[in-house]
């Protein structure tokens, strides 16, 4: 089973499940546990070959989407865990949808962070890059190489660091596995962006993700469920560049607004 943390709030409280990007882990979210701890149970997930979560039975040749989600869902039905809203970075935003085409009684409200949602030009350029150089260039190389691309300013620089920090718990083995998701990386953001979504979502970007914005953007003005909030001087990892504000923007989000008189 997947390396997984809880918080456990009480027994009545309402779960968030946290899904962290490719090349992340469960650190991802070090400025949300506190923050989150004391309105919800929490639950933070390694996702296989990240963080903690190694050496994963049954083994398999090459990735896909239903391997990474059933996963979770193994950790999730574990805990005993019958609905919770769910908090998704970069293409765990594309895990999310996934799960949620898989059991969308489960999700009550869906947060997704520097998401990835639509096949524009300029993603099928940075998916194609990438997996061109990969036959020239080693794993840590490449994850230097695009992190700088996606996170290239000053104040993108801490989550830099994170990210390449996290990406080298990956092994070159694990890493080309990870890879292999590319074969159905655009059929699934097709699939996705025509379909109706089931629970109230909030999408999160910075103004400066240069990669992913517009397409977020795209996607929210076909859906009337979801709703996007953009921060300004803010790169990808909204949740770690402007964590404060993010963690304010997502509980006005998820908690029961005050009554008034």
């Amino acid at each position: 089973m997947l390396h997984y943390e809880t918080y456990i709030l009480n027994d009545k409280a309402e779960w968030i499940v946290f899904v962290h990007g490719a090349g992340g882990s469960i650190v991802t979210w070090k400025y949300q546990k506190e923050a989150f701890r004391p309105y919800f149970n929490l639950l933070f997930v390694d996702m296989r070959d990240h963080g903690n979560s190694k050496n994963m039975q049954p083994e398999y040749s090459e990735y896909n989407f239903d391997i990474v989600c059933d996963d979770i869902l193994e950790v999730i039905d574990h805990i005993g865990i019958q609905r919770a809203h769910f908090m998704s970075l970069s293409l765990g935003s594309v895990v999310l949808q996934k799960i949620d085409e898989k059991r969308p009684k489960m999700i009550d409200k869906m947060i997704m962070a520097g998401g990835v949602f639509k096949a524009d030009l300029k993603i099928k350029i940075f998916v194609h890059s990438a997996k061109f150089l990969n036959y020239f260039l080693p794993y840590r190389v490449m994850y230097n190489l695009f992190s700088l691309i996606v996170l290239p300013k000053k104040n993108h620089a801490q989550s830099r660091r994170i990210f390449r920090m996290q990406s080298r718990k990956l092994a070159p083995k694990e890493y080309l596995k990870w890879v292999a998701l590319y074969k159905e990386f655009f059929k699934l953001l097709k699939s996705f962006f025509s379909r109706e979504m089931n629970a109230l979502s909030l999408i999160v970007m910075g103004e400066e993700d240069h990669v992913f914005y517009k397409a977020a953007k795209n996607f929210v003005e076909h859906h009337t469920k979801a709703s996007l909030v953009v921060f300004e001087k803010c790169g990808h990892v909204v949740n770690i560049e402007q964590y404060e504000k993010f963690n304010q923007t997502v509980l006005n989000f998820l908690l029961p607004k005050p009554a008034t008189n």
